[in-house]
């Protein structure tokens, strides 16, 4: 089945068509036609299984064929500011042909530039529940004309606290709209709010993707978030790198990575949703061809990415998703070939390579020998159980990345003892606590309380 077998309008199988899309997932092939024939839905799917898409597509042809799209028309309530923002970007990728503008919103920034993208008009809004709130509050939005209401990943926002806020919200909805209901797990708690907010939905269920080609050989690296830029560099040195797809969390992001490597005259280019498709076409078409060594990438542009001859990717930053993780190393690996994916983790993303971990069933294998080893790699061994130093460049050196610098000597007997303190220490505040995310913001915070104002790759 195709994107033209559902019936899509002429604009969006465009924009589907720009961003490489061409075949629906198993989430988007039964969703799509049930949200168009204005049925409510309830969905029991994962990120990475294509849901965002599920539900944006068909939100897009029916607010398109409207006759009144003016004011908010769809809300996707998001527990948090990353999906937000990822939701976001599939918006801007399917919108582009429809006329139609959509917003994002969410808390910890300034609300200034989102009180004026609300004023500038928007028919789709993507918030956390706590900024829609306060906005609403302060009369700066109005959802009375609203006909879609999307909540996403609910198991998330019910085990975040959210519920309050749902309540508050749903009072000030119309009762008369078409609501889809995204969740991971259906647990009896969820299936009862459900139950009190859908009218006759459809039910689908897919299971998420969850394992990785045992052809691509994977690593990690820890190393501080100000030193990722300079690990690439590093890690490029090595001639056998002859294509590298980088992927990123942000537009921004690409885009500096790609300054700081030009600057270095690396040839590198960068694909996202602010690019045009022209652009796209090109930069795609210098890396296939490889006259571009490294492209780097944002995961809703990256769709379209289909290259036999690559031969490594990088995580400069974790996906907070596990399932985007395996959607992204299986870029390498193809046809037949070997892969080789690499992934820089921060200490504030060591939750995300446990999650990764127990996604994959299977321990990465940790490079310790670079020369910008975070301090944090032995209570991250001991958070995510990676084996630190299972792995040297010069193990996997026909494959993997090659260290040309030599890093400082280091005594092994004194790191084993290290390594062991550091576990006897993480085991003791396991007692106290289950919540591994705090023990590394607490070493976070205790290790780095005085170099807030170093430089960071915002």
């Amino acid at each position: 089945m195709t994107f033209k077998d559902i019936s899509l309008i002429e604009p969006i199988l465009r924009a589907l068509k720009e961003t490489g899309y061409e075949n629906p997932t198993p989430i988007q092939e039964k969703a799509i036609p049930a949200i168009l024939s204005g049925r409510d839905l309830l969905g029991c799917a994962q990120t990475g299984t294509g849901k965002t898409a599920a539900f944006s597509i068909p939100i897009l042809q029916l607010l398109h064929k409207s006759d009144n799209i003016k004011g908010i028309r769809a809300l996707i309530l998001t527990p948090t500011r990353e999906l937000a923002n990822q939701i976001g970007e599939c918006f801007d990728a399917y919108e582009k042909y429809t006329g139609l503008k959509h917003t994002v919103i969410f808390g910890g920034v300034s609300q200034a530039a989102q009180i004026r993208a609300l004023k500038s008009g928007v028919q789709v809004l993507i918030a956390t529940p706590g900024r829609l709130l306060d906005l609403q509050s302060q009369g700066f939005i109005s959802l009375k004309g609203l006909e879609f209401f999307v909540l996403d990943e609910v198991d998330r926002m019910l085990d975040m606290g959210f519920i309050h806020d749902i309540k508050r919200l749903l009072k000030l909805i119309p009762q008369k709209r078409q609501t889809l209901f995204f969740s991971a797990t259906i647990p009896q708690e969820i299936k009862g709010l459900a139950d009190s907010l859908l009218t006759n939905p459809i039910k689908v269920e897919v299971a998420p993707v969850s394992s990785t080609a045992d052809i691509i050989e994977q690593s990690v690296y820890f190393v501080e978030k100000k030193d990722k830029i300079d690990l690439l560099l590093h890690v490029l040195q090595n001639p056998a790198i002859e294509s590298l797809l980088v992927f990123t969390n942000s537009k921004h992001r690409a885009d500096k990575i790609t300054r700081i490597l030009n600057k270095q005259e690396i040839t590198a280019k960068a694909i996202h949703g602010n690019k045009s498709q022209n652009a796209r076409e090109s930069a795609l078409k210098g890396f296939k061809n490889r006259d571009i060594r490294v492209l780097i990438a944002t995961d809703i542009a990256a769709r379209g990415i289909d290259v036999n001859q690559l031969s490594h990717v990088i995580n400069f930053e974790l996906p907070n998703v596990p399932e985007t993780y395996v959607h992204r190393i299986g870029r390498t690996g193809r046809a037949g070939n070997e892969g080789v994916a690499v992934s820089f983790c921060e200490t504030e993303e060591v939750p995300y390579l446990k999650s990764i971990q127990k996604l994959i069933k299977r321990t990465i294998p940790v490079i310790e020998e670079h020369p910008f080893v975070s301090e944090c790699i032995d209570i991250a061994s001991s958070i995510t159980g990676t084996s630190a130093g299972a792995k040297t460049k010069n193990e996997i050196a026909g494959k993997q990345v090659a260290n040309k610098k030599k890093t400082q000597p280091q005594n092994k007997e004194r790191r084993s003892d290290k390594e062991k303190k550091s576990h006897r220490n993480v085991q003791s505040k396991t007692k106290q606590t289950t919540n591994e995310t705090k023990n590394t913001g607490n070493f976070w915070r205790r290790k780095n309380q005085n170099q807030k104002s170093s430089s960071r790759m915002n």
